[in-house]
């Protein structure tokens, strides 16, 4: 990792057409720099309203600034067809936290506490962290929901 280089923690979901959704996304995430993403889970909707949810979490290692990347996630998401308010999601993609070194993220105040649907994705990819922020726990993922 050079000097510049930042890395991202993405959270992605989709319950609208998600396979094709998630393979733009992940297309475009990979032009970013180097990415590492986690499995893809289904997981309920949080309000009981919508279909299940594909949820997935990647680490971009990239030398945008944390504006440009929020910018980047806003603008996959309209080019995916993303209506605010909806209960039918085509693309949704947060920036969960940035720094420099994994031992070290900052994490995003508006994202927290994480919602269990960002945390299973994000412990395939990030489980060698510490999570001690005094807004959220990771939990101990026993075993991962089939797709």
């Amino acid at each position: 990792m050079n000097a510049t280089e930042k890395i991202f923690a993405l959270a992605l979901a989709s319950n609208l057409q998600p396979q094709q959704h998630f393979s733009f996304a992940f297309s475009q995430l990979c032009q970013q720099g180097k990415v590492k993403f986690s499995e893809i889970y289904q997981i309920p909707c949080r309000d009981g309203i919508g279909a299940d949810y594909w949820n997935a979490a990647c680490l971009v290692y990239c030398d945008a600034s944390i504006n440009e990347m929020m910018q980047f996630a806003k603008t996959l998401e309209l080019q995916a067809g993303r209506v605010r308010p909806s209960h039918q999601i085509s693309l949704d993609v947060d920036v969960i936290a940035w720094g420099a070194d994994l031992s070290a993220m900052q994490f995003n105040p508006k994202k927290l506490p994480l919602a269990l649907d960002v945390k299973i994705p994000m412990m395939d990819i990030w489980q060698d962290a510490i999570f001690v922020h005094p807004q959220h726990q990771f939990p101990t993922v026993e075993s991962s929901i089939s797709n």
